[in-house]
């Protein structure tokens, strides 16, 4: 059975690790498959696949682009795109604006609690300026001793109601699947399980991903517990949706599951690469 990977981040965005990088952990965990799908950004593909086709792993372009639906934050990961497509550029380009602006904001809520330079230690964690977020923020807490680890500063830090949480107005699930449609791409929800929906939102949500040409939903995922991969496979199962595999690996010491290393999907879904040439 093939290890396929297809979720992850490189410094490009939020995670620890190189491109490069990545693919040596990933040829070193014997996947076999597998997708860089860097946060609203497409800089790090290039190398992604250099180093993959060198280490004969093949390879998925990949981007996870985040949304705003019914005022929340949700993730639709783009797989098999071609990554000089015109519109996805222009459209991660226009989602990537307002992150400084962001960023000025949570460093200015932490402030007010106590903890000065929030924006300037961010950033150093930050191999790409356009791309800071809220891990880069928990990275600078973690260093600065608030907290032990980046987990337990999402649990009083940088969520809503508590301090640093600034909401941001993403792209539109329309505008993020048109995109994806546009460079060829396959449109997969990202880990549903984190999503604070209740049953009727969830089912609205998807008819509406469904209709928009959306195809996948990820059920085997890093940010899921055992439970829910039968529930989302279930689901999938139900819906007609694809179903995907990826750790959501950012780094060693702050991800679940390393890269490869978790279950493999269910026999009673159909797998997002089930018509790829592997």
């Amino acid at each position: 059975m093939l290890n396929v990977d297809l979720h992850c981040h490189s410094n490009v965005s939020d995670g620890v690790l190189s491109p490069m990088e990545l693919a040596a952990r990933a040829k070193a965990n014997g996947v076999d498959v597998w997708a860089l799908t860097d946060h609203d950004e497409l800089g790090g593909i290039a190398q992604a696949r250099a180093a993959a086709n060198e280490l004969g792993i093949r390879f998925v372009a990949g981007v996870e682009i985040s949304i705003t639906w019914a005022g929340k934050t949700i993730h639709i990961v783009g797989l098999g795109i071609d990554e000089n497509n015109a519109d996805l550029r222009e459209g991660l380009a226009s989602v990537r604006g307002g992150r400084e602006l962001r960023g000025r904001d949570i460093a200015e809520q932490l402030n007010a609690v106590g903890i000065p330079g929030a924006f300037e230690g961010a950033l150093k964690f930050a191999d790409n300026p356009e791309l800071l977020g809220r891990t880069h923020f928990a990275r600078f807490l973690v260093e600065k001793g608030v907290r032990n680890t980046v987990s337990e500063v999402f649990q009083s830090f940088l969520v809503e109601g508590k301090p640093g949480f600034v909401p941001h107005r993403w792209a539109t699930l329309e505008q993020s699947v048109r995109w994806i449609r546009s460079a060829g791409g396959r449109a997969v929800i990202a880990h549903p399980g984190r999503y604070a929906f209740d049953d009727l939102q969830f089912n609205v949500f998807v008819e509406q991903f469904r209709a928009l040409g959306g195809e996948g939903i990820e059920v085997i995922t890093g940010s899921h517990y055992p439970a829910q991969y039968d529930q989302y496979a279930a689901y999938a199962q139900k819906t007609g949706l694809l179903a995907s595999r990826g750790s959501d690996f950012h780094g060693p010491t702050e991800s679940r599951f390393d890269l490869g290393s978790l279950p493999h999907l269910p026999p009673n879904v159909k797998p997002v690469w089930h018509d790829w040439a592997l």
